[in-house]
């Protein structure tokens, strides 16, 4: 359990920052982080992090593939986190 729970925390830590490192290089016109690498790591356990990152850096909002599927990953998984741990 605490091995899940720490690659949890190291997901969404990296994502937060990925979403932050392409918000900086959306300014600068710069290359970009790919907008799938930014969800997949949403959907391997990242979505808190992909959560806060478009709150904190007003990132991504306006596209509904992240305006919407963020949340749903993050629902998905929180359900599955649920059943997983929840004591039988």
């Amino acid at each position: 359990m605490r091995v899940i729970l720490s690659f949890i925390l190291i997901v969404n830590v990296l994502t937060f920052l990925l979403y932050g490192i392409d918000k900086w290089k959306a300014k600068r016109s710069r290359w970009r982080i790919p907008e799938s690498v930014l969800l997949g790591m949403a959907a391997v356990g990242g979505s808190v992090g992909a959560w806060l990152g478009m709150r904190v850096w007003r990132h991504k909002t306006q596209h509904k593939k992240f305006r919407y599927g963020v949340p749903a990953i993050l629902v998905a998984q929180i359900v599955l986190l649920v059943w997983f741990f929840w004591p039988r």
